[in-house]
């Protein structure tokens, strides 16, 4: 399994925890925790080489 795809899972299995979780702080709390994990997985990604380094930035820009 790639670096990239552990981190993925990690990002899915916080945002499962923000669906259970009791209270908007911790729930906001593990959608940012998704959301790093996320970066980090698009981040591995470029490192490995599978992503072109203009590509990622486009879709960086876009998805702010």
């Amino acid at each position: 399994m790639k670096r990239s795809d552990t981190f993925r899972d990690n990002a899915e299995n916080c945002l499962q925890l923000a669906e259970r979780s009791q209270g908007q702080p911790a729930h906001n709390r593990f959608l940012r925790m998704a959301e790093a994990w996320t970066a980090l997985a698009n981040e591995q990604d470029w490192l490995d080489g599978e992503v072109p380094p203009v590509a990622a930035r486009s879709r960086q820009r876009q998805e702010a």
